[in-house]
């Protein structure tokens, strides 16, 4: 009898042990994000589907994953779920030197404190860094922040350090220095970037091209400062190869004579008489040049967007060109700049696409901006408001509009680190 009992007991302690391991197996998910309508531009998925996250990875993408199979389920039902936005233009080399503009100084942003409330997990610094600082900006930077840093590196050595005093002085382009510097911090250097420059001629330019051929990499500017201005056209046709980016696409607003008659802007994409996008803007995009917003504190016009959306020419990529004069200004974050664009009539799914996946392809990035099985779990929930809200452009003028995208939730590499109203959160007993 006590063998007897001694074997039932030994069983069932095996029975206990084996139904909890099967348990613990069955939890084999750490979170669910379950009940959304996901966007995912390279997996061409825009549906309801739950999205599953283990080990800091998209594990699964299908529809009704068991709860049961889940350490962890939030509800997202009613809201959107893509991939965490790119923003491949920002200025986060935050720093401390005085007048030092946007390397290392006041004027550029900590990332960390205006990407994840707005949905954004990468994000790019756009020449706040040259060869010369490119290591203080991962030291300070990159290994600093929880989001995702890279940079486009400027082709001015000492990077974007001051309009006037910097970022005129030509012997301070070095293409062969800037393309070697780029490929020994490849692993955070996507491109490089010229910007600002006010002279009436085109070496600056084609340094940083040279640069982006050596390195093998996307050249992005910042066009339209010179003086007298450089043809536009030539800049798109002659000098920039497929896959470079103009940014401030819709920038320029319309230019006045000195009897205050409005006369065509050469840097405009959008002809300021006849309202019609410019044929070689058309034949640039042919081409494979990128169109990025860069929307900024002044880079966004109502005057050049309306009319470019009502003609079909939609931005390549959304960014944000964030620093302290864009922030609390018409920019606001990249929520607010998705959103000008939906009501602007831009299909959502374009809108999300823009902010993620386009975004990946242009920086040669394509593990990022999407929610393949396997790839690291950046993840945004967005909930997409329906009232009357107003977006201001850089000019300062308003258009209203019936939606608003608002980021309820983001994850970086699986870990919650922006939840506006507590979904994720167990309620307080």
């Amino acid at each position: 009898m006590r063998t007897y009992l001694k074997t039932v007991r030994s069983l069932s302690l095996f029975l206990f042990i084996a139904l909890l391991a099967t348990k613990v197996n069955a939890q084999e998910i750490d979170l669910l994000l379950k009940g959304g309508h996901v966007i995912d531009a390279k997996n061409k998925i825009n549906g309801k589907m739950d999205v599953a996250v283990k080990d800091g990875k998209v594990f699964r993408v299908a529809a009704d994953i068991p709860a049961s199979s889940a350490k962890k389920t939030v509800n997202v039902s009613g809201l959107y779920v893509t991939p965490g936005l790119l923003d491949i233009h920002g200025h986060v080399f935050h720093g401390t030197e005085a007048n030092n503009y946007l390397s290392n100084s006041q004027d550029a942003l900590p990332p960390d404190g205006f990407t994840f409330r707005s949905g954004v997990t990468t994000v790019a610094d756009a020449g706040g860094a040259g060869w010369k600082n490119i290591d203080l900006f991962r030291k300070n930077v990159v290994e600093q922040s929880k989001t995702r840093v890279l940079a486009f590196m400027n082709i001015v050595g000492g990077g974007m350090r001051g309009v006037e005093a910097f970022e005129q002085d030509e012997t301070d382009m070095d293409p062969k220095l800037t393309a070697a510097m780029a490929l020994k911090n490849k692993d955070i250097v996507i491109g490089i970037k010229l910007a600002h420059y006010i002279g009436h001629d085109w070496e600056p330019t084609d340094k940083a091209v040279e640069a982006g051929r050596i390195a093998g990499i996307p050249v992005m500017v910042d066009f339209g400062k010179s003086l007298p201005p450089l043809p536009l056209e030539d800049l798109l046709l002659k000098h920039l190869r497929p896959g470079d980016i103009l940014t401030h696409a819709y920038r320029y607003d319309q230019e006045f004579d000195k009897d205050g008659k409005m006369i065509e802007h050469k840097q405009a994409i959008v002809d300021v008489n006849t309202k019609k996008v410019k044929p070689f803007v058309w034949e640039a995009r042919k081409k494979g040049l990128i169109f990025d917003v860069g929307h900024g504190g002044g880079s966004f016009n109502w005057s050049q967007a309306v009319p470019a959306m009502e003609q079909g020419f939609q931005p390549d990529v959304l960014s944000s060109d964030l620093h302290t004069g864009s922030m609390n200004a018409g920019f606001k974050d990249m929520a607010n700049l998705a959103s000008k664009f939906l009501i602007l009539g831009m299909p959502l799914a374009d809108v999300i696409a823009a902010s993620t996946w386009n975004a990946a392809k242009v920086i040669q990035r394509t593990e990022l901006g999407n929610l393949s099985v396997g790839s690291e779990a950046d993840i945004a929930v967005f909930r997409l408001r329906e009232g009357d809200f107003g977006y201001i452009d850089a000019s300062g003028m308003a258009l209203r509009g019936k939606q608003k995208l608002e980021a309820e939730l983001t994850l970086r590499t699986g870990r919650v680190v922006w939840d506006l109203n507590a979904l994720s959160a167990p309620l307080a007993k």
